[in-house]
């Protein structure tokens, strides 16, 4: 029964985490006999926040556990989100610390997450993005925001 009730709030949950479209990535080591270490930047939609794009780069380990998925991606990442068309979503009525993104960025254990908070002072959306362990987390971070504006003419 937990099994299922389980299985029921992943299928819920799924859809509401935004999935990155890789852009590209660029080298940053030569390794002669595999796959080089690299930086790969991606783009995702909030899923919550209609005309609000983020960009997202990693660093990826080299070697040859890369092209099985095997390898540990160091916490090294930055974020930044833009205003890329109207936004008409009502502060109010979205959760704060939602996460709207997340990458595992090892084969267990490690994932990068994007969480989307509310600063409602300001009417601002605020995108922090973190590694997370379920033993130990990592300090590393990087934080964009997104200031709610009119979009086009008026």
């Amino acid at each position: 029964m937990k099994l299922c009730f389980m299985a029921m709030v992943l299928c819920v949950l799924i859809p509401a985490i935004a999935r990155a479209d890789e852009l590209s990535c660029l080298s940053t080591t030569f390794n002669f006999l595999s796959p080089n270490d690299k930086v790969c930047v991606a783009d995702f939609d909030d899923p919550g926040v209609p005309g609000v794009t983020c960009h997202i780069s990693q660093a990826r380990k080299g070697g040859w556990g890369q092209p099985l998925g095997l390898n540990e991606d160091p916490s090294n990442f930055s974020v930044i989100c833009h205003q890329t068309g109207p936004i008409s979503v009502d502060m109010s009525k979205l959760t704060d610390n939602e996460e709207v993104f997340t990458e595992k960025t090892s084969i267990i254990f490690k994932a990068t997450r994007i969480y989307r908070m509310l600063d409602k002072k300001h009417n601002t959306l605020v995108y922090l993005a973190v590694s997370s362990r379920i033993v130990s987390g990592s300090p590393a971070n990087s934080i964009s925001s997104v200031p709610i504006m009119p979009w086009g003419s008026q």
